[in-house]
């Protein structure tokens, strides 16, 4: 068997490479995604331009406003308390 990063004979401790340079050029070509495995493109089927925008930013976390917390932010117009809770006298 024969080194697959520079052809030279196989090493039993760096199996199947011949050196534990080699055996890093590998890894390192894993991490830089260097191998992949090609793969037909999936067909969504026909894109549908009929979205009328009236539920935009719904099902993304944000609220009617555009509020990407979901309207759990800070709210404070001035008759209000801190974070949209109002306080209640005791009865």
């Amino acid at each position: 068997m024969s080194c697959p990063v520079c052809g030279k004979p196989a090493e039993a401790a760096y199996r199947p490479f011949c050196s534990r340079r080699c055996a890093d050029v590998d890894l390192g070509r894993w991490f830089n995604e260097d191998y992949r495995i090609p793969a037909p493109e999936a067909d969504d089927g026909p894109d549908d331009d009929t979205d009328t925008g009236a539920d935009e930013g719904a099902g993304h976390g944000a609220d009617a406003a555009g509020n990407p917390r979901g309207g759990l932010a800070h709210r404070d117009a001035g008759g209000g308390a801190a974070g949209g809770l109002a306080r209640t006298s005791n009865l």
